[in-house]
Parts: structure tokens; C-alpha cells; sequence
């Protein structure tokens, strides 16, 4: 049985890594050395990621509320203001509307088919925006 970060980890952290890298190397001129050093990944996952080749399990380009987040997040490491707290902090958020939206479930699902997701409510309630 796998926990919501399980999942964020498999497959949401990759997807953020992945809008942050576009945003660092077009938005702030970065390259992707400079990006991939940023981020904590190497210089060839920062190619596969603005090539679409990894970190597309979740389509989050469409949701203006996620990709304000996380260009907000680009933004503090770009500019080199933000705290290793603060990051690990503004990633939680993100994935904390990530699960609240219900974008998570799917991917979910396909790990542990044995959950009744229409009794789960874990993610999607209200107090999932909240910090703790």
C-alpha cells in the first residue's frame, strides 16, 4: 500500500523538475548545467526533461494554479532567495494542490488498484490545502 508522497515522489516531483527546468533555462537564461545544478540533477535529465522525454506521468501545464506555484518556486531558485527550507516547503504546497485538485488518484490508482477511491477522500479534502 502506497502513501500520496509515494506517488508525488514517483511521479509529480518529476513533472515539477520539469516545468522548473523550462522556466530556468528560457525564462532566466539559465543553462542547463546552471539548471540541472539548481535542481539536483544532472545535466542530461534537464535535456530529457525539456524534451518531454521524462517527466510527463501528469500534465500539469494546464492547471494555472499549479503553474503559478511552481513558476513561483523557479523564481526563488532562480534568483538564488530561497532557503533549502522554503524550497522543500513550496514544493509541499504544490503538491498539496496537486492531491487537493485530485490529480494525484490516477496515477494512484495504477500502484494500488485495490483502493476504493470513491470512499477516499484523503487528498481532496479541504484541509489537505492547509499547512500543518
Amino acid at each position: 500500500m502506497l502513501v500520496p508522497c509515494e506517488v508525488a515522489v514517483k511521479c509529480l516531483l518529476p513533472p515539477v523538475r520539469a516545468i522548473m527546468a523550462k522556466e530556468l533555462t528560457t525564462k532566466y537564461n539559465l543553462k542547463q548545467t546552471e539548471a540541472a545544478k539548481l535542481l539536483g540533477v544532472s545535466q542530461p535529465a534537464i535535456s530529457l526533461y525539456y524534451r518531454k522525454i521524462r517527466g510527463n506521468a501528469i500534465d500539469l501545464e494546464k492547471d494555472p494554479d499549479i503553474i503559478k506555484l511552481i513558476e513561483n518556486l523557479a523564481a526563488s531558485v532562480a534568483k538564488g532567495a530561497i532557503s533549502h527550507k522554503d524550497f522543500i516547503s513550496m514544493f509541499c504546497q504544490i503538491c498539496r494542490t496537486v492531491r487537493a485538485k485530485g490529480l494525484l488518484c490516477q496515477m494512484h490508482r495504477v500502484f494500488d488498484p485495490a483502493i476504493d477511491f470513491s470512499k477516499c477522500e484523503l487528498c481532496t479534502t479541504t484541509d489537505s490545502l492547509k499547512r500543518k
